[in-house]
Parts: structure tokens; C-alpha cells; sequence
């Protein structure tokens, strides 16, 4: 059936679309941040972005869809530098200490050292009262670590029944503590670094 003149998008149109699709989130992650969620309405969304409420429901349904569109582009940012991480840094055949160390140390300087990173912290902590809300984003990175510790294990570079738990170790000991010292004791964060995977590599070797 053929589609009517209303339902074809051109290019100025779809550009358009896609502007308001941006400016609502660009306003929701202002008002986000600055408000929490449950004090930002939709309203406020809606004459922030300069467009209609009925706009803000028409690309984005309610609220919650619109924080976790927020909460997606936000980790997406993030989630691009760690994955570039894990592909450069923990690759087949380097040596285990090195490439664990280099890819904590490019973590902490890209994505904790990036514009991003402390926007999803307060909205992930947003999140964590929400526990009805999927877990897709926060977990991501997460799961690969996951799946290339998986492959360390595979290759014998560590040895890791759990490679979930040891990734978890692994982020405890070393991004954990290098995120609580980044702002207060950046001098220490090599330290901090080389200490946990030491202390990893104890456990996991």
C-alpha cells in the first residue's frame, strides 16, 4: 500500500526531526543533573528544548524513556573509549601486567578524565533509585571486560574460572581506587595502578 505524502520524511524533515530529538535530550540531561529526575517534568523538558510537550511524548513516549535516552548517548560516549581500550591495550600475545596496566591508565585519563564522565556518574546515580529501570548501560562495559578476560582465561594469561568475578576484582583494585583518588591525588594514580594489578595478577596468575 502505497504511503501517503505525510508519512515520507525528506531530508529537511528528517534533519528537523532529529534536531528536536537532540535538543530534548540536550534539555533533559541539563534539567537531569541540575534537578534529579523526579523534580524535572516533562514540561520543563519540553520549554527548555524551545518544542512542544506533545513533541517530547511523540519521540520519546514518557519520562523514564527519555532519562535512559539521556543515560544511553551519555555511556555511549564513554562506552566508545573503553571499548577502544580493551581492543588496543589487552590484545593476544602482550604481556598480561603491561597490557592490564595500559588499559586501566587510558581508562582513568580518557573516560574518567572526559567531560562526559561526570554527568553519568550523577545520572547513574539517578539510576540506582530506579531499580525498575533495565540495567543495559551500566552493565555494558562491564560485560566486556567480561567477555576479553574470558580470553585472557582462554589463552592462559590468567587463570580465571569466573571471568565476570575477576573482571569485577580487577575494576575494584584498580579503576575503583584510581576514581577515588583522581581528583584529590592525581600524583598517586600510577601507584594506585601498578599496585592493583599487582595485586590482581597475585590472585589470577
Amino acid at each position: 500500500m502505497p504511503r501517503g505524502i505525510a508519512d515520507v520524511q525528506t531530508p529537511g524533515r528528517r534533519l528537523r526531526s532529529e534536531g528536536k530529538r537532540a535538543a530534548i535530550l540536550d534539555a533533559a540531561e541539563a534539567l537531569f543533573i541540575a534537578e534529579g529526575y523526579e523534580r524535572t517534568s516533562v514540561d520543563a523538558i519540553a520549554a527548555r528544548a524551545g518544542v512542544s510537550k506533545r513533541t517530547v511524548y511523540d519521540h520519546y513516549t514518557d519520562k523514564e524513556t527519555v532519562f535512559l535516552r539521556v543515560l544511553e548517548r551519555v555511556g555511549d560516549a564513554l562506552l566508545t573509549t573503553v571499548r577502544a581500550a580493551i581492543d588496543e591495550e589487552l590484545v593476544p600475545g602482550r604481556d598480561v601486567r603491561d597490557a592490564l596496566t595500559a588499559f586501566a591508565h587510558r581508562v582513568v585519563d580518557r573516560a574518567f578524565g572526559s567531560s562526559d564522565y561526570p554527568a553519568f556518574r550523577r545520572l547513574n546515580a539517578l539510576r540506582q533509585s530506579m531499580p525498575h529501570l533495565p540495567d543495559a548501560v551500566r552493565d555494558r562495559p562491564e560485560r566486556m571486560l567480561e567477555e576479553r578476560f574470558a580470553s585472557l582465561a582462554a589463552e592462559g594469561a590468567i587463570h580465571a574460572p569466573d571471568p565476570a568475578l575477576a573482571a569485577r576484582h580487577y575494576t575494584a583494585l584498580t579503576l575503583g581506587l584510581a576514581l577515588e583518588a583522581v581528583t584529590d591525588r592525581p600524583a598517586e594514580l600510577g601507584t594506585i595502578i601498578a599496585d592493583g594489578v599487582d595485586a590482581f595478577l597475585r590472585a589470577y596468575r
